[in-house]
């Protein structure tokens, strides 16, 4: 089984209500009629409203929309990028190494079982951040920071509801960006990312001040600040795959 991702921009002028429906009511029926394994299609609609922890980096556009697939390894996954095309979206596709970190009702605090359908909007808000590996890291050197200390130092330290890392192994579409690493960030509510004591997961401002600063000596072991692309989403699981958390019965 592989798992490819499509970062997505509009064409055209497409408001986030419209992004929605498109993807959810025409997109995600054409893409279940090829029978993937595994679909997700994560959108900044007009229910996505809690701003972006990070800055955007200049001269850049955040894609506005992300779609996960999981495919049998022999699978062409052209008629998929095909009906994204086709739907009025230009595609940066990857291959990716998924590492799913923590799942819905796993973590120790944020403690959130999931209790909704695929197809139905999952709860909280989802933030989707793209790593980009500094040129004065090799890989071996960046993964070993990203995996052996900022993973576990933000999970104990954050109260998210689910964590999934993703090593980017190749690019799919022609002229997609040269990027290392796509993360998924799901958080119980718009409030654990804009509150800083429920984001830094301290009790006081003397709390939230030591773990921002245990939090930004981490990343700037593994990224560059200026360079960090985090697009806040609404998350809709259209077809769980086997190994993550299902829907109820």
């Amino acid at each position: 089984m592989k798992k490819l991702i499509y970062l997505l921009w509009s064409t055209r002028e497409m408001a986030p209500a419209e992004r929605r429906e498109i993807l959810l009511d025409s997109v995600a029926p054409t893409l279940l009629d090829y029978d993937p394994i595994g679909l997700q299609i994560n959108i900044c609609d007009d229910l996505a409203t809690t701003p972006s922890p990070a800055p955007t980096p200049a001269f850049s556009e955040p894609f506005i929309a992300m779609v996960d697939v999981w495919l049998d390894d022999a699978t062409d996954p052209l008629p998929y990028e095909d009906a994204l095309r086709r739907a009025g979206f230009q595609l940066a596709g990857y291959q990716v190494d998924e590492w799913l970190y923590t799942d819905y009702g796993e973590h120790h605090s944020a403690n959130q079982p999931r209790d909704w359908a695929d197809g139905q909007r999952s709860r909280g808000i989802l933030a989707v951040t793209l790593l980009r590996k500094p040129k004065r890291l090799n890989r071996e050197q960046w993964m070993a920071r990203w995996f052996g200390h900022q993973s576990p130092m933000s999970e104990r330290m954050q109260p998210r509801a689910r964590y999934v890392r993703h090593v980017v192994e190749t690019s799919l579409t022609p002229g997609a960006e040269a990027i290392d690493g796509i993360v998924e960030e799901d958080w119980p509510s718009g409030e654990h990312v804009t509150n800083l004591k429920l984001f830094y997961g301290a009790k006081s401002w003397w709390g939230v001040m030591r773990n921002m600063a245990i939090m930004l000596h981490s990343v700037v072991r593994i990224l560059n600040l200026f360079n960090i692309t985090t697009v806040m989403m609404s998350e809709y699981l259209i077809r769980t795959p086997p190994g993550h958390a299902q829907a109820p019965a």
